[in-house]
């Protein structure tokens, strides 16, 4: 201390010099900050990663120019309406799958082993899954009356959009179509697909011996699961609705909580959906989930039938029910809901 500046001798006032600032310590983020700051940045790089993985897989597709124009094409009513085929392509499969899966060697061409209608209305009601029998007796553009299944031999899926849709009348809008080996690979990236079989079956043939009861189908035996006729006294009929049953079982599986939240799942169902399957040139990845979700529990039906062993020219044939047939696709077109009926199938969920 010393005399305050300017004081005269014995001033009793002492100017206390100031003393040192200590500097305030700086006070960290908040918490709630910290963390809203994080979610965020988590937020930023998912939605980053997730589109660059949406429009990867989008480039995996493999795209074909199926659906063209020609002069009787039929105009399009209400909803959409996909073709959605399952060949015998072994493409993906090594010989030894092959062996392994019954499927035989390669043949000249393809057929298409299965064909679907899915027709998702525009109004709001319940998707319709229509089978189509391969061996349904029909005019095949270019080639006369045939079965159904020689219009993929004789010309792809382009020829097989063109013959359904003169049939049924309906304007086909996209395409989907899987292989044998898209099959196996699809349900095996997904760890498998669990269905409840009221009695065993046991095909040589297909390759397939299960149990009865619930349980999960690896990727091969679920491909014989949607091949196996031999083994029902509705032989196709039956073949059929399993192949509807199986469909929605896999697409329930793919769609579920745990495969979509889980990465280890998705990721792996994403890539094997991807690259086993061919679309129209204007179909993309975003579409095919509204297709996955609509499939989870359509109405399902088989197209009507009179004669499910008509003498062809062709050999034994499917005779459709022409009048039901042309009600239930007339329905579609018009968007109402079809009648009870003419759904021989049960939905499928459970």
């Amino acid at each position: 201390m010393y005399a305050a500046p300017g004081a005269g001798p014995g001033a009793g006032t002492r100017y206390r010099a100031p003393l040192p600032r200590t500097p305030r310590p700086r006070l960290g983020r908040p918490p709630g900050r910290r963390i809203l700051a994080t979610v965020l940045t988590i937020a930023l790089i998912l939605l980053v990663v997730s589109g660059a993985m949406y429009f990867y897989l989008d480039s995996k597709l493999t795209r074909a120019n199926v659906l063209v124009d020609y002069a009787k094409r039929p105009a399009a009513g209400a909803g959409q309406n996909w073709l959605i085929t399952g060949s015998d392509s072994r493409q993906g499969l090594t010989r030894a799958q092959e062996r392994r899966l019954a499927t035989g060697f390669d043949v000249s061409g393809h057929r298409s082993d299965t064909v679907l209608i899915l027709h998702i209305p525009a109004n709001g009601n319940p998707a319709v899954l229509i089978s189509l029998p391969r061996d349904s007796y029909v005019p095949i553009p270019g080639y006369g009356w045939n079965k159904l299944n020689a219009a993929y031999s004789f010309g792809g899926p382009t020829l097989l959009a063109n013959t359904v849709q003169d049939a049924t009348g309906l304007r086909i809008g996209h395409y989907m179509g899987i292989g044998f080996g898209g099959l196996v690979n699809v349900v095996d990236a997904v760890g498998g697909v669990r269905m409840c079989l009221p009695r065993a079956i046991h095909d040589r043939a297909a390759g397939l011996h299960l149990k009865a009861g619930c349980q999960t189908l690896s990727g091969a035996q679920a491909l014989g699961f949607v091949r196996t006729r031999h083994s029902f006294a509705g032989q196709d009929l039956q073949r059929m609705q399993n192949q509807r049953l199986f469909l929605g079982a896999l697409l329930r599986k793919v769609t579920s909580p745990g495969t979509m939240i889980n990465p280890f799942a998705v990721v792996p169902a994403a890539f094997g959906a991807a690259g086993a399957l061919t679309v129209d040139s204007g179909t993309h990845l975003y579409q095919l989930m509204q297709v996955a979700f609509a499939l989870r529990n359509p109405e399902t039906t088989t197209v009507p039938i009179a004669d499910a062993n008509y003498f062809t020219p062709a050999g034994d044939a499917v005779k459709w029910d022409q009048a039901q047939a042309l009600q239930l696709f007339s329905d579609l077109n018009a968007g109402r809901r079809v009648p009870k009926r003419l759904l021989t199938g049960s939905r499928l969920a459970g």
